[in-house]
């Protein structure tokens, strides 16, 4: 796939998986003084994500921290994949796409920072959000224009389908 466009590559995709700080969320920790997490998510990424969904490409998320708080919200959109405390994701994203049956080539992951690059480095579509570190912005096919937490993955999604031909206004969000 060397040399393919974006759009090329978008269309091939049957698994996209998506890192979550940074990408879902702006990154930053919200901790009380009691250690209780938030997280907050962009409604327009839910929507995406369920978009995705509904036209059969598989979703996943690999995170490496642990967050009650992104197990409700994955719950709330009914991702069904999702490995969260991930210490190195490139094993778990092997295990996934293998049991799915789905080639590299057709696996695209959004990730913002180093510790995403041995898995982007292995899918047809490595994606960035806007605000992404620059090791990772210079190796992704595509970036965003928004930044991580505020509609990046709605705009990776939003690719996937338009790619597919599928008008992402009516993409049954």
């Amino acid at each position: 796939m060397t040399g393919q466009s974006a759009e090329a590559r978008a269309a091939q995709i049957r698994l996209a998986v998506f890192d979550v700080d940074g990408v879902l969320t702006d990154g930053r920790l919200y901790l009380g003084p009691d250690g209780f997490e938030m997280k907050v998510f962009h409604t327009r990424d839910g929507h995406g994500l369920k978009a995705l969904r509904r036209q059969d490409i598989e979703v996943a998320i690999i995170s490496g921290r642990a967050s009650q708080a992104v197990e409700s919200r994955m719950a709330q959109l009914g991702i069904e994949h999702v490995f969260l405390g991930v210490d190195d994701k490139l094993p778990c994203f092997e295990k996934l796409r293998q049991r799915l049956s789905v080639p590299r080539e057709h696996c695209a992951f959004m990730g913002d920072d180093v510790v995403d690059l041995p898995v982007m480095r292995e899918v047809g579509l490595a994606a960035a959000p806007a605000d992404a570190h620059p090791d990772v912005a210079r190796m992704a096919h595509w970036q965003s224009h928004r930044p991580g937490g505020f509609g990046a993955a709605r705009e990776c999604c939003d690719l996937l389908l338009a790619a597919r031909g599928i008008d992402t206004a009516y993409a049954g969000n």
